[in-house]
């Protein structure tokens, strides 16, 4: 039996960008990208700690150490710059290897590790 848990989790980090004029995605500083074990074209959820807002997208990653947390397309008419959000991405994995499995969880500092 295959079930979905917590894989990754970036908890709340800042909005610093919403780009409506682009085709979707939330743009990720590569450095909180690496830290919350999380890749790009990776899918996540995206929870709006200030509007109670919750979507799915997929993430690109961005500038090392910019610090930047971007929504893009539709997704940034889900936020306004300064909001925060919590990021989660989950996996699927066989029920018994799930119980020893250990998500990564990070807790940035002004958008930073």
């Amino acid at each position: 039996m295959q079930i979905e848990l917590l894989k990754s989790k970036i908890h709340q980090v800042a909005v610093t960008e919403a780009n409506l004029n682009y085709v979707g995605s939330i743009t990720i500083d590569e450095t909180l990208m690496k830290a919350a074990n999380m890749i790009e074209n990776e899918k996540v959820q995206v929870l709006n700690m200030n509007n109670g807002e919750r979507l799915e997208t997929y993430v690109i990653k961005g500038k090392k150490d910019s610090g930047v947390i971007c929504l893009n397309g539709p997704a940034a008419r889900k936020v306004a710059v300064g909001d925060i959000v919590v990021i989660i991405s989950y996996c699927s994995m066989d029920f018994e290897e799930a119980k020893k499995f250990k998500p990564t969880i990070i807790f940035p500092k002004n958008n930073k590790i």
